[in-house]
């Protein structure tokens, strides 16, 4: 038996390539996205993580104690410690830093790379004994030397089209400055190789900038060998003033950034784990799709073996056995077909601006899922079928009509499938009253919409017959080849159910995401118009960068300009997480933001007295009058704070509202302003555009928009996320469209004495083409409406979720866009069937008749 299965593979090469592609396909399609999950984590904790290799300890400022004197003090790192530092036993090297952030313009005025103000890196420029900076060797020109020089890394230089010599236009949290590039440096830092940008300035204007003159932001050491870093970093704290400075060990703090990097990238595999459960899904339902077919159709060479001697275990074995070569072959396959599609999607989903870079990293849970999808699936796969070919009847061999499956088999499945439909859509209901898009909502959203689709497939069969008959209406509209179509695909339902399933589950995604997504971003718009009364608002990306209280005067006297006014922002530090608050001048705030109060009212905003979001209030379980203890920006410790008034979420206003004065003085960056909200005499015009950004100097650091420009940012995340959703579906359509092939060339090589009986009675090849293309539009045709229908439930369903996180959502599906989903999803079968149309017409009508 061992040799009768391995010479029943090669001798149908075709049918085991057919095979292999199912199962590489699936297999490419789970380990790719896992590949990619891994790698896009990877390169985002690689992007937020400095580089500790050659540190040993690092020496830092001792933040004040909470609730002592946090006022100015003079800087304790200076030459001098450097000097002693040197001295202590066990010192290798030292060295200095003077690191902050800078964001810099390309060569076209435009802000390179803005969005990744986590690793716009800015350090100065340290000397050693050579009179070059180990850690950052110089390529070309040479290192800066006075204020107004700068040098930046070879990759920040060629994305932004910088040249030595250029005038360069930079800012580091305030106001912008130009410096002329004299230098361009390499470096291993791996928040700058990940995408960053990283611009190096003389020590002496380094520190101007990030510490004070004189003084540097921490000192690195290096240990003598034979000293470890815990025997130094002891060493080094009997030296330093204990209030004052603290020493740390290069493996503590990598140990503590882990955390913080894990926390603050936690989100970035969420969105592709999801898919790669739904990638696993499609690939499994393929596999078991063609092992099916193939052990179907294999039926009377079964029978044959049983008729000369085999055995039902010998039988079972051998299919088992067929499974296992074909998944090994198929894993490996389908895993470098994987690292293609995992090194391409970064290109794909986000071209250079929204992916880190990085390699791919490849864990050991895409070898297990491609062993497991590979082998494991396809051997389950088998399994069912293997049972059914043992219980093959020798009799069988002398069949030649297929034989229809029982009755009671698809009243089963009716049953089964009609429990889980009904299951999922009263779960999905149940959601109806929930007020908001919380994580365990999401959760059980999924598993409702999950128990859905499970439906649907489980359905699929029995619906098939009275669905396909009822489209098959506009097929027989192609006379005898259509009424054949219709034939061919009511044969099997099973096979044209299981077709169609993985068309059904891309289009259903597909579908439900563009809903939700339409409704939720037309929310956004509304909210954002609704809460905006300026017509221009000039901000910072980040509330540790603040506006130039000159350029707040330059705003206020552009011609055009009828009133600017100023607000802090900061971060508030509640018990369910980090919300924002804006600091606002209560007298003109009605100008400018249009608040929807609840309860209370903006006039009572005081120090110790904020306002808060409706989300924020019903989180914190607070009220008008209440008490909320939160800390604010940098204070030290969690203040109570009166609210005097609720407000319906308003993007503008943020989670909170306090008087500008008491943000001001708690925030990052104390005393700052990071947003001017704009009355203008008249409409936006790129004229007044162009006057606002000379005013603030074409800083890097700002965005300069106006009110359409706003709301369609307020839309932009979920349409960037969407985005990526539907870039990572199109490889599921890809999937479900080569699944479609595969059947179809399967069905044709298993009746092909039947298109050989209809070319004898005359059909010609363009007939048979039609055939074999109408055979496939029917059953895309059957996928895409199941999918479309139950996309559209699932968002309805689901819409109450965004229904309670933002007021004004309401369904409203996008038909444009679904049309040409559907119109896609067709165009896919069309497509899908052309191979097995060619195959089938040049089939010969003897050739075909002696067939077997």
């Amino acid at each position: 038996m061992l040799r009768t299965t391995l010479r029943n593979l090669l001798a149908h090469k075709a049918r085991l390539a057919m095979t292999v592609l199912a199962v590489c396909l699936g297999v490419a399609f789970v380990s790719g996205t896992l590949v990619f999950a891994d790698s896009t984590a990877a390169a985002h904790r690689a992007a937020a993580s400095k580089t500790f290799a050659g540190i040993d300890v690092t020496v830092a400022e001792k933040a004040p104690q909470p609730g002592t004197d946090s006022g100015p003090r003079a800087g304790v790192l200076d030459d001098a410690l450097v000097a002693q530092l040197a001295r202590v036993p066990g010192v290798a090297a030292v060295r200095p830093s003077a690191d902050g952030s800078a964001t810099l313009n390309a060569a076209d005025g435009s802000p390179l790379r803005a969005g990744r103000a986590w690793s716009n890196l800015a350090c100065a420029y340290v000397p050693g004994k050579g009179g070059e900076d180990s850690r950052y060797p110089l390529a070309e020109g040479r290192a800066p030397a006075r204020s107004g020089e700068i040098a930046v890394d070879g990759g920040t230089a060629a994305a932004g089209g910088l040249r030595l010599g250029d005038t360069v236009t930079l800012a580091t949290d305030g106001p912008v400055m130009t410096a002329r590039l004299v230098g361009i440096v390499t470096t291993d830092d791996t928040r700058v190789t990940a995408g960053g940008t990283l611009v190096l300035f003389d020590k002496a204007t380094a520190q101007k900038l990030f510490a004070t003159p004189g003084h540097y932001t921490g000192i690195d050491l290096t240990a003598t060998p034979g000293t470890t870093a815990y025997e130094l970093a002891d060493r080094v704290t009997a030296v330093l003033p204990a209030d004052r400075a603290e020493a740390t060990t290069g493996q503590a703090q990598a140990a503590q950034q882990a955390i913080l990097v894990d926390t603050l990238t936690r989100g970035y595999e969420k969105v592709p784990m999801v898919f790669a459960g739904v990638s696993l899904f499609i690939g499994s339902f393929l596999i078991v799709n063609t092992f099916t077919m193939l052990v179907k159709r294999r039926t009377r060479e079964t029978a044959l073996l049983r008729a000369i001697g085999a055995s039902r275990r010998q039988v079972s074995r051998s299919v088992l056995l067929e499974a296992l070569v074909v998944g090994l072959a198929a894993s490996v396959a389908g895993f470098l077909l994987g690292l293609g599609i995992a090194a391409v999607l970064p290109h794909v989903l986000g071209g250079d601006s929204a992916l880190p870079g990085g390699p791919l990293v490849i864990g050991p849970r895409s070898v297990v899922a491609a062993l497991g999808v590979g082998v494991g699936v396809t051997v389950l796969a088998a399994w069912l079928p293997s049972r059914v070919a043992a219980r093959t009847s020798p009799m069988e061999a002398l069949r030649t009509a297929e034989q229809p499956p029982p009755a009671r088999r698809f009243r089963l499945r009716g049953a089964v499938g009609l429990g889980l439909v009904a299951l999922g859509a009263g779960w999905l209901i149940s959601l109806g009253g929930a007020k908001d898009a919380s994580e365990e909502n999401l959760r059980a959203a999924m598993a409702g919409c999950g128990l859905f689709a499970a439906g649907l497939i489980v359905l699929a069969p029995v619906i098939a017959a009275p669905v396909i008959r009822l489209t098959g209406r506009l097929t027989g509209r192609f006379g005898v080849t259509g009424h054949l179509a219709r034939e061919n695909a009511l044969r099997d339902p099973r096979r044209t159910a299981a077709t169609a399933a993985t068309l059904l589950i891309s289009t259903g995604l597909v579908t439900g995401l563009a809903v939700i997504g339409h409704s939720t971003g037309q929310a956004l718009d509304r909210q954002a118009a609704a809460g905006l009364g300026a017509d221009y608002v000039v901000s910072t990306r980040s509330t540790m960068a603040g506006i130039d209280p000159a350029a707040v005067r330059r705003l206020a006297e552009t011609s055009g300009v009828r009133a600017a006014h100023p607000i802090t922002d900061s971060t508030l530090f509640t018990g369910t997480g980090v919300r924002q608050i804006s600091g606002i001048d209560p007298a003109t705030v009605r100008d400018t933001m249009k608040l929807d109060f609840v309860s209370g009212s903006a006039d009572d905003l005081a120090p110790g007295r904020i306002a808060v979001s409706a989300t924020l209030a019903r989180e914190s379980g607070v009220t008008t009058g209440g008490l909320l203890n939160v800390q604010m920006g940098r204070a030290g410790k969690p203040t109570s704070y009166q609210v005097v008034g609720v407000y319906k979420d308003n993007p503008v206003a943020h989670d909170a509202l306090g008087s500008r004065g008491e943000v001001a003085a708690d925030s990052f960056l104390p005393d700052s302003v990071q947003r001017v909200l704009l009355r203008t005499d008249g409409p936006a015009t790129a004229a007044l555009e162009n006057r606002l950004h000379t005013a603030v100097g074409n800083n890097p650091l700002l965005t300069v928009q106006d009110r359409e420009q706003l709301v369609r940012e307020a839309a932009g995340t979920m349409g960037d996320l969407l985005d990526v959703m539907y870039g990572m579906l199109g490889i599921g359509v890809v999937i479900s469209a080569l699944g479609i092939v595969n059947t179809l060339a399967m069905s044709v090589a298993e009746r092909t004495r039947e298109v050989g009986a209809l070319r004898a009675l005359g059909l010609d090849r363009a007939g048979v083409r039609r055939m074999i293309r109408l055979e496939a539009l029917t059953v895309a045709g059957f996928g895409t409406l199941l999918g479309l229908a139950g996309g559209l439930f699932g968002a309805w369903a689901v819409g109450s979720l965004a229904n309670g996180a933002i007021d004004q959502y309401t369904l409203a599906p996008p038909w444009g866009t679904l049309l040409l989903v559907c119109l896609l999803s067709l165009a896919v079968g069309v497509l899908a069937a052309a191979v097995p149309a060619r195959r089938a017409a040049a089939l010969s009508p003897l050739e075909a008749a002696a067939h077997t």
